[in-house]
């Protein structure tokens, strides 16, 4: 069986939605070229990473060398059986709060099981087509805790910026800043100086060309500035020794019932935020390039990179949007890209690990503090602050939740509130009317009507409702209303379903509650046009079997025939 049968028979089974992108990309057809565009680029984006992938992981808690892992490991798993094709993977400074929080309450171990929990919802998620779902985390959300977690990288990299010598840093927030002003006599001029000049190159570099790699340059400065001078500030290697020239034998953490009960809210917190940092950057690229990613996939990609990088000595990893965005602009046009950045990184790793380790703490610090401004939104901020007062209070509350309390809580609470927007949208569009008006009422009130529902003749003791949206928890009480609301008892009430997409079993119980009502008043209750999967719901539920099948009716003109009868044989 040749490769293209192989594929042709992999896109015939029910999997076929779950093939990784870069299969997808070599049965198109990998060329000469492709592969050069996408070595150029894997090359450039792994000399870009070694800054961060340091900063990242000091700015978290742990050592050096785990973000090296991680870029490495998960890196290259995540453009292996990912769904995008330019992403680029590994960590990143949205992970770097949450990460430094577990560290701090259950060490290196316990961030390890909170990440391969993380790696099977992420699977889990992916494999139950979840992906499209984080899209309905609301936008004030997502905004909220970006600035706060940028506030909270920002804040947390004062100590190396300025030099303090802090020798445990504080986790919370209001502590973290009473520690700097105790140590405030600590400050290092030389430290700070050499800080503000690599930021200095950063910038100026990004605002002349962002091609060009301006943090990359900039470290390099700042390791030969500090090294040659001597100035006797901490480094990598000074701080946290030699940096390994290899990735560690596989590990794995010991698990316990006790760790993970006590870990899963973590483990919901890297999952989560994992997964929108992770679309979000496909949905940049996508942009870009104007590919589209599979969004299952890819989550089912990062669950996977991350389970690796735990695996060997990492931490959790994500989409990067910076590096994809470099990526993109270099041209790359295929996962392939994506796995040369990490072997680029571990060519780097096995043969410049010494050097990389005289890089002075201070330019990492300046690294972060670059990375926390453009993560920042800043005036997406104040955009939403200047909307409607819901929207900005979300935000507030958010924000404040991430910089004061717990980002764990701050995104717990986003996506209750994000469900709580979503259930209020569906409950706004779900809506009951009466259509028992006569014609020049319906024309005025209703202008869309069909003309067949206009022309009915529908008798004074028969109430026809119709609902429009999903029929669901949030909106069981609908029938109750329109009863109540109707100026007279009716001896007939036809429920219109033609406009109802799904139905719920909350949707469902409150239909057999409501026609418990109509027995007890002694109205006939009778349902018309429903659409096939929602009778097949009402089917499985046995609510056709409590009504009889007598109650249902293809059209509303049949079911006012059946009412027509029931009033001509009830006494007047």
């Amino acid at each position: 069986m040749t490769l293209t049968d192989t594929f042709k028979k992999i896109g015939a089974s029910k999997f076929s939605q779950f093939i990784p992108k870069l299969l997808i990309c070599l049965k198109e057809g990998y060329t000469k070229k492709l592969f050069m565009n996408d070595l150029f680029a894997g090359i450039t984006v792994g000399i870009i990473t070694l800054p961060p992938a340091f900063a990242f992981a000091i700015g978290a808690g742990v050592t050096p060398e785990r973000g090296l892992f991680t870029a490495i490991v998960a890196g290259f798993l995540i453009s292996l059986f990912g769904g995008s094709r330019v992403q680029i993977s590994g960590p990143t400074g949205a992970f770097v709060v949450i990460i430094y929080d577990i560290v701090q309450r259950n060490g290196y171990e316990g961030l390890a099981i909170a990440t391969i929990l993380a790696a099977f919802i992420l699977i889990i998620l992916g494999i139950t087509k979840c992906g499209s779902l984080i899209r309905y985390i609301p936008y004030p959300v997502v905004t909220g805790f970006t600035t706060g977690i940028a506030t909270a990288i920002f804040t947390s990299q004062i100590k190396d910026f300025c030099g303090l010598q802090i020798a445990k840093p504080a986790a919370e927030f209001t502590h973290k800043m009473a520690q700097y002003w105790q140590f405030s006599n600590t400050f290092n001029l030389t430290a700070f100086l050499l800080a503000a000049f690599t930021l200095a190159i950063i910038a100026s570099i990004r605002r002349i060309n962002r091609k060009i790699p301006g943090t990359i340059i900039a470290v390099m400065m700042a390791t030969i500035v500090s090294y040659f001078f001597d100035l006797g500030i901490p480094t990598i290697e000074s701080k946290f020794g030699a940096i390994p020239s290899s990735i560690p034998a596989p590990t794995f953490p010991v698990f316990s019932l006790d760790k993970i009960i006590s870990l899963f809210p973590d483990a919901i917190t890297i999952a989560l935020l994992g997964a929108i940092e992770s679309l979000l950057s496909a949905v940049v690229s996508d942009g870009m390039t104007g590919y589209r990613h599979n969004s299952n996939v890819e989550l089912i990609g990062q669950g996977i990179g991350n389970l690796g990088s735990i695996i060997f000595g990492g931490i959790p990893a994500t989409g990067a949007i910076a590096r994809t965005t470099a990526n993109v602009q270099m041209h790359a046009k295929t996962p392939i890209s994506g796995m040369i950045h990490a072997v680029t990184l571990f060519v780097i790793m096995a043969l410049f690990a010494p050097i990389a380790g005289k890089i002075p703490l201070a330019a990492l610090a300046a690294v972060l503090v670059f990375v926390a401004y453009n993560m920042s939104e800043f005036h997406h901020f104040v955009e939403i602050l200047k909307g409607p007062k819901s929207c900005a209070l979300v935000l507030l509350l958010t924000f404040a939740l991430t910089v004061l309390v717990d980002l764990t809580v701050a995104v717990q609470v986003g996506v209750l509130i994000g469900v709580f927007f979503f259930l209020k949208h569906m409950s706004d569009k779900t809506t009951i009317k009466a259509i028992n008006l006569s014609l020049e009422e319906q024309n005025e009130i209703y202008p869309d009507e069909s003309a067949n529902s206009a022309q009915l003749d529908i008798p004074k003791d028969v109430a026809v409702f119709e609902i429009n949206g999903p029929f669901f928890f949030g909106v069981s009480d609908l029938l109750n209303d329109a009863l109540r609301l109707h100026p007279t008892t009716p001896k007939v009430f036809i429920l219109r379903l033609r406009h109802v997409p799904l139905i719920d079993s909350s949707g469902i119980q409150a239909i057999k509650n409501f026609h418990q009502k109509c027995q007890k008043l002694g109205i006939q209750f009778l349902i018309t046009e429903v659409r096939p999967d929602v009778f097949e719901t009402m089917k499985r539920s046995s609510l056709q079997k409590t009504l009889g099948k007598e109650s249902f009716f293809k059209a509303l003109e049949i079911a006012l025939h059946k009412a027509n009868d029931t009033l001509a044989a009830s006494p007047s």
